[in-house]
This record gives C-alpha cells, sequence and structure tokens, in this order.
C-alpha cells in the first residue's frame, strides 16, 4: 500500500484525553477498552453539551491520536487524545482538552474494511517504511474518521486514514574529497 504524502498546516483539536493501557480490559477495535470508553465519553459529551465546544472546522471529522511518552515502549502506556478540528482556540469548556498537531510532513495511509481491524500499523505501514527509506517520527500519529466510517459494527464498509508525521529527509551526504 502506497500512502499519499502531503504538507498539513497545525491542527488544533479540542476533546478528551486517556493516559495507561488501553487494551488492559479488552484488545483490539472493541467499545469495552479504553480507546472505546474514552469515544464514548467524548460522543455522549458532544450529545449533552453542544455549546461547549468551539466553532468546529468540519462536524463530520474526528481524530484519535496516539502520543508515545519516554517511558511508553516500556511499561506499555501511552496517551490516547480524541476529539475534534476547532477554527481557533478560544473560550473552551474545562472538561475539555487542546491539542495542537504540528504542521509537517505526513504519510496518509487509507485503510479500507477489515484493514482498519486488523495489525495494519506493522503490516502495511511497517513494510512501507522498510521499503520507502523515509522515517517517522515516532513521537505520534493519528486517525482521521469522517463519513467514510460507518462504526465498529459496520467495519466492512468503513474507510479511515492513518497520519504518520514524517522527518524530514536528509540529503545524501557529498562525496569524499
Amino acid at each position: 500500500m502506497e500512502p499519499k504524502i502531503i504538507d498539513l498546516p497545525e491542527i488544533v483539536l479540542a476533546g478528551f484525553s486517556f493516559y495507561g493501557d488501553p487494551f488492559r480490559l479488552s484488545g483490539g477495535w472493541t467499545e469495552e477498552n479504553e480507546i472505546g470508553r474514552l469515544w464514548s465519553r467524548f460522543m455522549a459529551y458532544l450529545q449533552n453539551h453542544p455549546d461547549r465546544l468551539p466553532p468546529l472546522r468540519d462536524d463530520c471529522v474526528s481524530y484519535e491520536v496516539h502520543i508515545q511518552h519516554p517511558e511508553s515502549a516500556e511499561r506499555g502506556e501511552y496517551e490516547v487524545f480524541v476529539g475534534m478540528e476547532i477554527l481557533r482556540l478560544e473560550s473552551l469548556a474545562v472538561e475539555l482538552s487542546v491539542k495542537l498537531l504540528p504542521a509537517r510532513q505526513y504519510a496518509v495511509f487509507t485503510l479500507s474494511g477489515t484493514q482498519i481491524t486488523s495489525d495494519w500499523e506493522q503490516n502495511l505501514v511497517g513494510e512501507w517504511f522498510a521499503r520507502s527509506g523515509r522515517r517517522a517520527d515516532e513521537g505520534f500519529g493519528f486517525e482521521r474518521y469522517d463519513r467514510r466510517f460507518k462504526g465498529l459494527d459496520r467495519v466492512e464498509e468503513s474507510e479511515i486514514e492513518v497520519y504518520v508525521p514524517l522527518l524530514p529527509e536528509t540529503p545524501p551526504a557529498p562525496p569524499a574529497p
């Protein structure tokens, strides 16, 4: 699978965050693990308090950001943030957190159907990086959900986009004199 390589401006997100082992309660793509529970909390918040979110860029697009911390590899714990893109950072309800996704170049992988629930990070993304010679910024990555995602109960009919931030390409070293 070949990704699109794109440059994105900074993206400002507002939403909810979790830190820990998101699969402690249940593995895989399920509403029973901490990621599923985080999404449920966020969607309930949106439904119950639609006036507490600043103006959105697109109310049909949401994001799931995975953030590695220095202890993540050792402890198996990391941060997961779910939210929506806001047009501007202004008065924000205290329950909400903000993430600024940096302007940079990203490899964008479109996953369809059962690819979404597969081990795509290793099988699709990892293989492409091994072949391409490009390097990922290991600090974070995110998934973008829009109208093409039909829900966990209809994942076979769905598509999502996975964004992997790229480290700048290093130019080849000049020949030795």
